[in-house]
């Protein structure tokens, strides 16, 4: 199991999750917020120390006000990366943290050796059009986040407590906040894609209906030497609903980077 600890950034403090020895791996999750330690977070584990903070503004809002947008999370992660020992880390975001993890890398890759993008926000393809979450109901919600229905069953069936219920809310308050408007992308990222000059992974699951597979080849279009992965039979959580295939795609890509 995972060691929770607390976490210092400036003045911000929050709850990190982390396991195993070796070369760092950070992992920025996405809007619903740290994610169920499972299987592919125990697989990454198992070769490097993985890093799983949770962003200011998600799980309570005590810092919530120091971080307006998308580009304050990313100078936030800056500053988390230089306040660690030398050496640089393997950077995987999902989401909006992909979308996090890439202005990161825009802005400075120097303490970066890899960077891996799960189903990312961050981009608009113009006739392509993505989901809301933010309109759907949380049924609704969840059923699109998952190609397999049974998933998306066990999850609804699951009762919610009074402190997840309050958890999920600040959650989905930090996430308007920072994806709003507009609706998950930054007009800017496109322009400056071509700063990323580290080794590159993008993992899409096929049947995303929140942030379509079809965005991969805008981002292909940007990042020098890309490479791109599709998970068949899976929706916008490659890393919850195809845990150990998606762990392996990152792992073989991580292998080659050494």
């Amino acid at each position: 199991m995972p060691q929770r600890l607390v976490h210092r950034v400036g003045t911000i403090e929050a709850d990190l999750l982390t396991e195993g020895d070796g070369q760092r791996l950070l992992f920025l999750h996405g809007a619903a917020g740290v994610p169920p330690w499972n299987k592919f977070f125990e697989l990454l584990a198992a070769k490097f120390q993985v890093l799983l903070p949770q962003h200011p503004g998600f799980g309570t809002d005590q810092f919530a006000s120091r971080i307006r947008n998308i580009a304050d999370l990313a100078m936030y992660y800056l500053d988390y990366l230089d306040g660690m020992p030398g050496g640089t880390v393997h950077l995987v975001g999902h989401s909006l943290g992909g979308w996090v993890a890439a202005e990161l890398a825009t802005r400075n890759c120097s303490r970066l050796a890899s960077l891996t993008l799960i189903a990312p926000a961050g981009l608009r393809v113009k006739g392509i059009a993505s989901g809301d979450n933010f309109i759907w109901s949380p049924e609704e919600l969840t059923r699109n986040l998952y190609h397999d229905q049974k998933l998306a069953e066990e999850v609804l069936s699951k009762p919610v407590t009074g402190e997840e219920a309050d958890r999920q809310l600040t959650n989905r308050f930090m996430a308007a906040r920072l994806a709003w408007e507009p609706r998950w992308f930054s007009p800017g990222l496109e322009r400056w894609l071509h700063r990323i000059r580290v080794p590159s992974l993008l993992i899409w699951g096929n049947d995303d209906k929140l942030l379509p597979c079809a965005y991969a080849a805008t981002w292909e279009q940007h990042i020098a030497g890309l490479k791109t992965r599709q998970i068949t039979g899976c929706g916008h959580l490659p890393h919850i609903e195809r845990a150990a295939e998606t762990a392996d795609c990152v792992l073989r890509f991580l292998d080659a980077c050494t």
